[in-house]
């Protein structure tokens, strides 16, 4: 398999031997001790690797994730914020943006990558059993427009779906230097809930997404 040496390596970030790091782009895992290529055939890592299809599609990319952008390049920066938002983790999520990305969110103002890790870890305390689907709107040079919904629950087994519109500006490293998000919650009931894949792991490819309607 060959490796998209830019992804292996995180953007040249220094990293101790053997922990796991997330590449800024694509939000996706990375298990080094220096690239998986030089990893032993038998290793933990290389395991990890060999048993990760969503790493591995973005290993083999061969076009970086970075302005100007096509609609391809796009349509797969939004699913790579997906399947990192359904991760849940705000250190893994907080990567994907430059160091002091602006953002809001609802009526919260704020910057910086460690004020976007306490939104997050307060927003997933909250919104709990959460699942998440984006889809691309429109596109510009450095820029995307996103629609999105979202599932989740309260602590008292109310569920909601969040509907929201998403504008992203990014940085020459493909890091979103801005994002602002508009977002409201309906109520419904267990039974009108339409995300129902294992909260577990990412959306499955074959699921079909948001439905062709503001419903």
């Amino acid at each position: 398999m060959e490796l998209n040496a830019r992804f292996l390596r995180a953007f040249a970030l220094i990293i101790p031997a053997n922990v796991m790091i997330y590449d800024q782009q694509s939000c996706f895992p990375i298990m080094i001790e220096t690239i998986i290529l030089d990893l032993p055939a038998n290793s933990a890592q290389r395991a990890a690797f060999a048993q990760n299809p969503l790493l591995q599609r973005q290993a083999t990319m061969s076009t970086p994730l970075i302005p100007p952008f096509t609609q391809e390049i796009a349509i797969k920066k939004v699913r790579a914020a997906e399947d990192a938002w359904n991760s849940r983790d705000p250190d893994r999520v907080s990567m994907a943006y430059s160091e002091h990305s602006h953002w809001r969110n609802r009526a919260e103002v704020f910057q910086g990558r460690e004020k976007i890790r306490e939104f997050l870890r307060r927003k997933w305390d909250k919104e709990l059993d959460y699942r998440l689907v984006k889809e691309l709107w429109a596109f510009g040079d450095n820029r995307i427009a996103v629609r999105f919904q979202y599932e989740w629950r309260d602590d008292a087994g109310q569920w909601y779906r969040a509907y929201g519109n998403e504008l992203w500006e990014f940085d020459a490293d493909g890091l979103m230097r801005r994002r602002e998000a508009s977002i409201n919650d309906r109520p419904i009931r267990p039974e009108e809930r339409r995300f129902h894949w294992d909260a577990s792991g990412p959306r499955p490819q074959d699921h079909e997404g948001l439905i062709d309607s503001p419903e």
